[in-house]
């Protein structure tokens, strides 16, 4: 059985219902597709380079924030878009990857969260004007996208815990860029975003770690699982 290394972006706490669910989600879905996962926690105030993330085959930048260490979490989410790494983040995740695709590709160093930056110039992650703490919703899938692909049905309900989300105020800024949306709820907010020209980098505002719970395995972690074993695959195949 091939052994897959999967780094989890966030700082750890038993009381997070996501930071319980995660690992059983990746052990459901290495299960499924025969291989084994290795999951390592990845606190974000130990992470100051890139050095430390070229073992991972995969990574997750997961719930909880505001993180220890912001700049530590985006660090590693640019490692993932830079080199190709599969990468999935959720809840936090989602909302810290669009905050490095808009200080790092589209340019606007002064893109900032709200929760950790109430003074920004450029808030691309702002406070939802309903929050969605332990809300479940449902999500509709844009044609053509790899997210509607993996679901393979148009739309989805899925389980919430946060409270920020996609400032609207910037969506004209996405149109041309290759982070596009893929999902979004009943009034056309965004929930989910996924990169072009990339093997598997998909970030959704809900948390479909929580299908682990019941014991279901979840398309979006089956998808990410099976990219992260691909690399390792080829990451072996190179060291022969």
């Amino acid at each position: 059985m091939n052994l897959i290394n999967i780094g989890l972006i966030g700082d750890f706490s038993s009381t997070v219902t996501a930071h319980i669910a995660i690992p059983k989600a990746v052990e459901l879905s290495a299960s499924k597709l025969n291989c084994n996962a290795n999951m390592v926690w990845l606190a974000t105030d130990s992470i100051y380079s890139e050095k430390g993330l070229k073992k991972f085959d995969g990574l997750w930048s997961v719930p909880n924030t505001p993180y220890k260490n912001m700049n530590g979490a985006l660090i590693a989410i640019k490692y993932a878009r830079e080199n190709k790494i599969p990468f999935l983040g959720t809840c936090g995740g989602f909302q810290h990857a669009v905050v490095e695709y808009f200080r790092n590709v589209l340019n606007i160093n002064e893109a900032g969260h709200l929760e950790v930056d109430p003074g920004s110039k450029y808030p691309v992650i702002t406070q939802l004007s309903c929050a969605l703490v332990e809300k479940d919703g449902e999500i509709f899938f844009n044609e053509g996208s790899l997210t509607k692909k993996l679901y393979a049905i148009p739309s989805a309900k899925e389980t919430y815990h946060c409270s920020y989300g996609f400032n609207p105020d910037f969506i004209e800024l996405l149109k041309n860029s290759n982070l596009k949306i893929s999902g979004y709820d009943k009034d056309g907010e965004i929930r989910v975003l996924e990169l072009e020209d990339h093997p598997f980098f998909i970030g959704t505002l809900f948390q479909p770690e929580r299908s682990a719970l019941k014991g279901k395995d979840h398309p979006l972690i089956n998808a990410f699982v099976s990219a992260s074993n691909s690399k390792s695959e080829i990451r072996n195949s190179k060291s022969f």
